[in-house]
């Protein structure tokens, strides 16, 4: 009896914070073939050789290039789970066509629709920033009215996909936190350094004006793979759109909080402010909380509490 194909899975932006661990459970999972695009001049030397079994590809997601490499030595994938971003809503603002080249996955789209064939998934990673944040407990069928840049650039990328793609899963993530990756990446993790600063023992500004639902990184992790393994098992046509974020609103003052209940820290170093005090020189919406009851209907995942997930994350960073 022939052996069954293998299915693909391509991570594109797979050096980053998620796309880390995303890979990490892809590569352990089996029977799977697993590759990552990376845009430094070399992959994360760490990554390579932790998950050795992994392939890595450098492409460019604003020009297209190599993604031809990538069709002619791993092959059409059967799932894309597009990672890659300017997630930094300043660096949007400051250059709006790098936002908008970046952000809105074009060239990857199109190399997909060269297949001629529905046999892609493309799960695409959006945000909650597409709300325009006046409100609490947003649902996916709400109006989308960004107040910044990065937000513009992530509802241009979902009506682009909407439109060309015949499978997609849409996840509008809120901030995403968890352990350090398995090849640290740059950006500033938010619990660690909410940590970090707390542990100083200096009074600290935080704003209690702005919510979101954070949601821990292995949860996301297990949106897309159960979204990933529904749609390798069966193929069924899969247009989706899912909130995914954690399950309480919180803002950036309660999640100090609950780090310092955690840590076991004073209080009374944990000031409060309003966001209005500060100018991070880019609009933020105040209140982007989302309705997660359609993620956790479809899927059967229930994310884990932000006070389990500070837990998890601390306790995963003092054994590592």
């Amino acid at each position: 009896m022939a052996e069954e194909e293998r299915k693909r899975v391509l991570l594109v932006g797979g050096s980053g914070y998620l796309g880390q661990h995303l890979l990490a459970e892809l590569a352990s999972a089996g029977r799977l073939d697993v590759a990552f695009t990376h845009h430094s001049q070399a992959p994360p030397q760490p990554l390579l050789d932790a998950l050795p079994s992994v392939r890595a590809f450098r492409a460019d997601l604003r020009s297209g290039d190599g993604f031809e490499a990538i069709a002619a030595s791993f092959g059409q994938p059967h799932v894309v789970v597009n990672c890659a971003a300017i997630s930094v809503p300043r660096a949007c603002e400051m250059d709006p066509p790098a936002a908008m080249a970046t952000n809105v996955p074009s060239s990857l789209v199109d190399w997909l629709l060269g297949f001629r064939n529905d046999d892609s998934l493309l799960i695409h990673l959006s945000t909650d920033q597409v709300y325009q944040g006046v409100k609490s407990f947003y649902k996916e069928e709400d109006e989308t009215l960004p107040v910044n840049m990065y937000g513009k650039s992530k509802v241009a990328a979902e009506k682009f996909i909407v439109e060309k793609c015949s499978n997609y899963a849409i996840l509008r993530s809120s901030i995403i936190y968890g352990p350090q990756t398995i090849s640290p990446v740059e950006k500033s993790l938010p619990i660690q350094w909410m940590d970090g600063v707390l542990s100083q023992g200096q009074q600290v500004e935080f704003f209690y004006d702005e919510f979101r639902c954070p949601v821990y990184v292995k949860d996301v992790v297990d949106v897309i793979l159960s979204l990933a393994k529904n749609w390798l098992s069966d193929g069924k046509k899969t247009q989706v759109l899912l909130n995914v974020g954690g399950p309480d609103r919180v803002s950036r003052l309660q999640m100090a909080e609950s780090v310092a209940a955690v840590r076991g820290y004073n209080h009374c170093i944990i000031k409060s402010v309003s966001a209005s005090s500060v100018n991070r020189g880019v609009a933020s919406p105040p209140d982007i909380s989302m309705d997660i009851t359609k993620l956790t209907q479809m899927l059967s995942i229930k994310p884990i509490s932000f006070e389990g997930g500070v837990k998890a994350t601390l306790e995963a960073e003092a054994s590592s």
